[in-house]
């Protein structure tokens, strides 16, 4: 059986692709959080590298989880529980970013301790299911996680930092050695891990909790739960001494702030959702 996202006959593909119909035809673009200009950085690094990368980076996690036994198999509850969420959040994903509706996205949930979860170049997302069990996330907590995720992915944070630590030269590499064209794909391979280490700026975090507030809220989960995860965030942090979540997405009262005063603003959007 296979280990990783299911087939594109298989039930969860079905909804999903339902799904991304209904909401082109039915919601609105104009978004309702107002967040700051992407990064021109971005503009050094194609999009398809990055996403190659991302994709690269993405199954040699998975070949090692499955190799060790800890990468779920499609009938455990909880990575269908994440698939049903994902399904629901993703037909939101294109208005965000156009190249979203062209991505071939995965969800797959890791046998980890680690409180982390992870959405890379292209939607490939990962939870692990430290996250899941250590903080007892409800359905709405675990929508916010991924929703701010996903809009990591949707707003090419990864790209920006890339390319503002490889700059253009070094970026262009990195294009050569993923399509073959270059020698041995150690800079790939090393850029591939630095997508699953990055530090994002302050104001990409911000960008993601808001981009993510409103995915979720637009799917039908309770904006609420932003303000709730960030506080089991940071009790968490302080029970345990830190996470491996916070360590590339940092916690404090500013961010449970600023969602706090955002909330309001898509509570109309799930109302309508719900």
């Amino acid at each position: 059986m296979c280990l990783h996202c299911p087939s594109r006959s298989s039930p969860w593909q079905g909804r999903r692709a339902f799904l991304l119909a209904a909401a082109a035809a039915a919601t609105p673009a104009l978004a309702q959080v107002q967040v700051g200009k992407a990064s021109v950085a971005r503009n050094l690094v194609p999009a398809e590298n990055v996403e190659q990368a991302g994709v690269q980076q993405y199954g040699e996690l998975l070949a090692q989880a499955k190799a060790k036994g800890a990468l779920a198999g499609d009938g455990n509850a909880q990575l269908q529980r994440l698939r049903a969420i994902a399904a629901r959040i993703i037909p939101f994903a294109a208005q965000w970013n156009e190249r979203a509706a062209r991505w071939k996205w995965e969800v797959n949930l890791i046998g980890s301790t680690q409180i982390n979860a992870f959405c890379m170049p292209g939607g490939k997302i990962a939870f692990f299911t430290g996250i899941l069990d250590q903080l007892k996330l409800t359905d709405d907590e675990v929508a916010m996680v991924m929703g701010h995720e996903m809009a990591h992915a949707l707003r090419e944070h990864a790209r920006a930092r890339l390319a503002k630590s490889a700059g253009t030269g070094a970026a262009l590499s990195l294009g050569a050695q993923l399509l073959g064209l270059g020698q041995a794909g150690d800079l790939a391979a090393r850029a591939g891990t630095q997508l699953l280490t990055l530090k994002f700026s302050r104001s990409d975090e911000t960008d993601a909790d808001l981009v993510g507030l409103e995915l979720a809220a637009r799917a039908g989960y309770n904006p609420q739960a932003a303000v709730s995860l960030w506080k089991k965030m940071a009790q968490a942090s302080k029970s345990q001494g830190g996470l491996s979540f916070l360590s590339t997405h940092p916690s404090g009262t500013d961010r449970i702030a600023k969602l706090e005063a955002n909330v309001p603003k898509v509570e109309g959007l799930y109302r309508a959702a719900k």
